[in-house]
This record gives structure tokens, sequence and C-alpha cells, in this order.
């Protein structure tokens, strides 16, 4: 292996745990750059797999799997927060170089330690966490603070698109909620009056250089990421430095390498509350693919090949709209969205990521609409809903 130091040059192996269509993305920028990919992934059709030059078929626990990968890959990173802590500290044991560690991802996996993690560091950076409560054990119901209510009650792990979340009004409500989760350890955050979302995406390479992206605005409909929009059109010049200078403080706070976002909220009160992390490239930063000088997929591989940050310049004004298997789906039976249509605007970047089977919910690709002015993006991402007859 080597030196902890020294660039990993393209040529190597870089591995991915988790064969998504983000692990299929950054599958593609480092082929790109010249590297082979090896996925560990137990999904025999996973996006990343089909395409990366090995695809180790098998769960992240597994040892000889754990062990093969670290027979060829230089250095491995993950393209879901859920990955179990004990894979990333088995292949450092193994003289692999993790980027990000165990310890950085492990915050993000569970929200109690997410929001405890915020909430002590809201002292030096102005911005933390909304108001919330811990519940693990039925007693703690009794403890709640009336001005807790109306609030969402997260599981505190494997929560994601909206899923493992209930809006309670009363104590009645949330001992329903708790209950139908299975009574696992959970979150109760306050529900705040909110302006509009965003979300601010960091990247720290193994020498502590750090360089932030434009803060994205999100609009989210049933849980799930609808668009992203850069620059964000709601945010003062001030809120964006805070946010950055916060989203840059939590990263090195984190010993981070890698790509990280945090999303925000902005309240009507003006007030920004850190919402949650996510540790690896996101939805949100999709728009950079087309966007941005360098891309969040070719960061990660900058990163966890120690090489230098690329530029996260902003060319263009972009829109990135989600597609969902829903697109599939609009007459009722099967049938291909008209891409044709679509990319007729000039300005339509179309991603698909290789999924095979369209389902409700699930997502299926983006499109990056840029342009030289925001209400051109605007025009062309609403033209694009329009054809694609996008309910949500």
């Amino acid at each position: 292996m080597a030196d902890r130091l020294d660039p990993v040059l393209p040529g190597s192996y870089l591995g991915i745990l988790g064969g998504g269509q983000l692990g299929r993305m950054f599958t593609h920028a480092a082929q790109a750059m010249g590297y082979k990919v090896c996925v560990l992934d137990p999904d025999a059709n996973s996006p990343a797999g089909a395409v990366a030059e090995k695809h180790i078929q098998a769960d992240y626990v597994d040892h000889q799997a754990l062990k093969e990968m670290a027979a060829c890959c230089s250095s491995v990173s993950t393209e879901f927060e859920n990955v179990p802590a004990q894979a990333l500290d088995e292949l450092e044991a193994l003289g692999v170089y993790v980027a990000p560690r165990s310890g950085g991802v492990s915050v993000a996996q569970n929200r109690v330690a997410e929001k405890k993690f915020l909430a002590t560091w809201k002292a030096e950076a102005g911005i933390g966490p909304a108001p919330h409560f811990v519940i693990e054990h039925a007693t703690d119901i009794d403890h709640v603070a009336a001005d807790l209510y109306p609030g969402i009650l997260k599981i505190a792990r494997m929560g994601y698109d909206g899923k493992g979340q209930i809006t309670v009004s009363n104590k009645e409500q949330l001992t329903a909620a708790w209950q139908e989760f299975g009574q696992v350890p959970c979150v109760l955050e306050k529900r705040m009056e909110l302006d509009f979302e965003v979300s601010a995406l960091v990247v720290r390479g193994h020498d502590d250089e750090v360089l932030a992206y434009p803060v994205a605005q999100n609009i989210h409909k049933n849980g799930i990421l609808h668009t992203t929009t850069v620059p964000a059109p709601s945010l003062k010049a001030d809120q964006e430095v805070k946010i950055i200078e916060a989203a840059k403080a939590i990263i090195r706070r984190l010993d981070y390498v890698g790509v990280l976002c945090v999303e925000f909220f902005v309240l009507k009160s003006g007030e920004i509350v850190a919402n949650e992390i996510a540790p690896r490239p996101h939805n949100s930063g999709h728009y950079t693919q087309n966007a941005c000088v360098t891309s969040q997929f070719e960061q990660q591989v900058r990163a966890m090949a120690r090489l230098p940050l690329g530029s996260t310049k902003l060319i263009q004004s972009t829109v990135m709209l989600n597609i969902l298997g829903d697109e599939w789906l609009v007459d009722g039976d099967r049938s291909e969205p008209k891409w044709h249509i679509v990319l007729k605007n000039h300005s339509a970047k179309l991603h698909l990521y290789g999924k095979a089977e369209p389902r409700q919910a699930r997502k299926m690709g983006h499109i990056n609409f840029v342009g030289n002015n925001p209400s051109e993006v605007d025009v062309a991402c609403a033209e694009a809903i329009k054809v694609l007859r996008i309910q949500r």
C-alpha cells in the first residue's frame, strides 16, 4: 500500500461500498479519470455493479468479501450513510485508506447522535438543531415539553426520503406513533415555521483543505427531493456565508475526508437551523455534474485518492429535477417517458440510473437544466414537468 500522504494515481482500483445510483455516478467519474472501480453490494443487479470493473456480490460485513476488496483497492469510500461502521473499520484495519472514516459516518447514521453533535457545536457555529427530545423508553413520553407539539417523530436509524417520520400533535398521538415504529429509539422534533430548505455541499481533502459549493435551495414533495435550484433564489448573501462557514466547521469537526452534505432550514423569522448531515455525495448535489467546474462525484474521487480538490465554481444557473418511477406509470401501465420531447430543450441534461424496474417513489434519474439566468432554467424545468406529467 502507498504511504497515507501519497496520491493514489489513475490506473489503481478505488472501492465503493454500495451499488446504488450514487455509486454508479461515482464509478463513471472515477473511470473518466482513469481509475478502475470495485463495488461491494449484495444486489446482483446493482446500478453501480453493472458498470464497475469488479463487483463483489456479498453482504457489507462479509469478512472474506472485505478482504477481497482490500486486496485490490488502494482506497475505499461509501455511497450511502447506513453502511455498517464495522465494515469501514475492518477495511481500515486491513490497510486500506478509508474516506470518510467510520467516526464521521456513525454520527450521521443515528439521529440521536446527530442531534447531540449539532447541539454541542451550536455555541461556536451559531447554528444548531431544531428543538427536540429523545424518546427511548415509554416513560420518556411523559417528560416531553408541551411546546414541542406539534412535532415530527423520526426513527433514530434508517430513515430517509420521508420514511420513518410521523407528525404528532399531542401525547396520545406521540404514544401511538412510537408504538407504530416498534418502540425503537426516536427523536421528536418541534415543527418549525419553515420558510424554505437549503443544503450546503462541502468537501475536505486529506490535507484539511475544505471547499464549498454554492448553497442549493430544495423543494420536497411527499418527503422526497423534487427540485434543487442554484443559486438559491430565496437566500440572502449573509445567510449563505453563515451556512457555508457552518458546513465547513462541521466537516472539520467530524475529521471527515470526502464530500458531505448538510441540510438546513431557514425559518420565517430568518433563523437558520441545521436539519441533518448526509455523509456522502447527495441528491441535491447532482446539479454539480453540469453546472460546476468539478462535480461532487469527481470531488469524491479526488478526496479519497488524496489528489488536490477541484474548483467548486458555478458556471451556469441550474435546476435539478428528480425523476421517479411514477413517470413511467402515469397511464396505469409501464411506458417510457417522452425523453425525445424533453430533450428538445437544449438546456436539459438527462441522467438515468440504469434501474430495470420503475416503482412509485423510486429514484430513477434526474435532469439538470442549465442556462445563463435563473428564469431561463425555471421555464425549461416547468416545461419538462408538463411533458412528463409530474403530479407530485
